[in-house]
């Protein structure tokens, strides 16, 4: 394998976080003006904006590219990103043949509330997958996409005129949590993953007082990025602390359907019925076809869940003007009425992460995750002083090949970045790209070895 010559400068931001780098080895904060695009410009030039606006921090790959603009990646080997985590198998046939046998939908409104044969088709494959029978009428709302209900749910389920409202999300996570939260007027409470947990959340690290304050929880099982899913002590834990301090309990399940052992991932649903919670209380759920059936492009997911906060979710759907169009509900009836296109989607997954995850075994602290299509990976401590951002850089570089530093997708918590020391890298391409991908990062790390 060809290696480019050393890149010598890459990027000021990389000169930076090394210049303070502790005599013990360990990446302190990088100073403000080096956080590139951290958050967005002041609004205060701009009267009359929702000031709220300005709370929002960049997302990480317009952080990451910003710490890469000078970067110039070696230019005898072909760019591999493992960056994003965008579905690249192909969409299911029958996905396609259904919108195009359905463009007379075109011509109507679609109903906020979706189709009956859609929330029919929703509530059957939940019960087909979990053994959990929900009524598709006041439990079960389509969504266009799992993203846009995440943040959505939000806005109807935090209380603005509460000053001190908190809510919860995992760290590292998924960012749309944050953005989402900020947006409501509440502030964020993170709660770190352990890898000796197997990057369980702690719940423990909240104290009492947030908790008392705390109106809505995200979870994500299986995780992003750790790939963790959640056992059922640790969901009976979080519905105890609910009954106790009346918060919702938002589930990410977007990744439910990439695993890689016999037994499915525990869903929130499944485990709130196997603890007696037949009415679902103040849990709502969220998935999505974009992984499962490999149609990103199609924005198609659901909600479901209790039916009280459903209700007022769907009053506020009403208004957002967020209804699905039908074109998009046929071809989402027939993607969760078939499997099979599923289960094959998974055998790829599975084929490609058992040729690609030994490999980078030989060089990073890595396994096989319970689910989805992340590796969270870390780095030697000994590389750039186990700087995740200085490390990605590095092998850009290099080896031309992109992956996302944990630490931007983590917040300073309890003293620590849970990301810090990480990457995060997306196997969504075919088998013969990660393999190639996975190669050159152990020739990377063992040419700095």
């Amino acid at each position: 394998m060809q290696q480019g010559p050393a890149p010598g400068q890459i990027v000021a931001a990389w000169q930076a976080r090394q210049a303070v780098t502790s005599a013990t080895g360990r990446a302190r904060s990088v100073p403000s003006r080096h956080r590139l695009a951290a958050k967005p410009a002041t609004l205060a030039d701009n009267p009359g904006m929702n000031p709220l606006l300005g709370r929002l921090h960049a997302y990480p790959f317009e952080r990451l590219n910003a710490l890469a603009k000078d970067v110039v990646p070696n230019p005898a080997l072909r760019h591999i990103s493992l960056g994003l985590g965008e579905p690249k198998h192909p969409a299911p046939a029958l996905v396609e043949e259904a919108l195009c046998s359905n463009l007379a939908g075109l011509s109507n409104y679609p109903a906020t509330a979706g189709e009956p044969a859609l929330r029919e088709a929703i509530a059957g494959w939940i019960g087909r997958r979990y053994g959990v029978q929900l009524d598709a009428r006041t439990q079960i709302l389509p969504v266009n996409g799992s993203r846009e209900a995440l943040f959505s749910l939000a806005q109807a389920v935090v209380d603005p005129t509460a000053a001190d409202a908190v809510v919860v999300c995992p760290n590292p996570f998924y960012q749309i949590y944050e953005g989402a939260a900020l947006l409501a007027g509440a502030r964020t409470a993170f709660v770190n993953s352990n890898p000796a947990r197997n990057f369980a959340c702690d719940w423990d690290q909240i104290d009492e007082a947030t908790w008392a304050r705390t109106q809505l929880v995200y979870a994500c099982s299986p995780g992003n990025p750790t790939g963790a899913v959640m056992p059922l002590s640790e969901w009976q834990q979080l519905f105890e602390l609910s009954d106790r301090f009346g918060f919702v309990i938002a589930s990410d399940e977007c990744y439910s359907e990439i695993y890689f052992r016999e037994d499915a991932p525990l869903g929130a649903l499944e485990a709130a019925k196997a603890l007696g919670r037949d009415d679902f209380r103040n849990l709502i759920v969220l998935s999505s076809l974009s992984k499962r059936s490999n149609v990103p492009g199609m924005r198609s997911g659901f909600v479901a869940g209790d039916a009280k906060v459903m209700k007022a979710f769907l009053l506020y759907r009403t208004y957002h003007g967020s209804a699905m169009s039908k074109v998009i509900q046929a071809a989402s009836i027939a993607a969760w009425n078939d499997e099979a296109h599923v289960e094959a989607n998974r055998a790829a997954y599975r084929a490609k992460f058992a040729a690609v995850t030994p490999l980078l075994a030989e060089v990073l602290d890595v396994r096989l995750p319970d689910a989805g299509f992340y590796l969270w990976a870390g780095i030697p401590k000994h590389l750039h002083g186990g700087d995740d951002i200085a490390y990605s850089l590095d092998l850009l570089a290099q080896y031309n090949v992109a992956v996302l530093p944990g630490s931007l997708l983590a917040r300073e918590a309890h003293g620590v970045n849970p990301g810090a020391g990480r990457i995060r890298m997306a196997l969504v391409a075919d088998t013969a790209e990660c393999t190639e991908a996975a190669q050159r990062i152990v020739a990377h790390i063992r040419s700095l070895s």
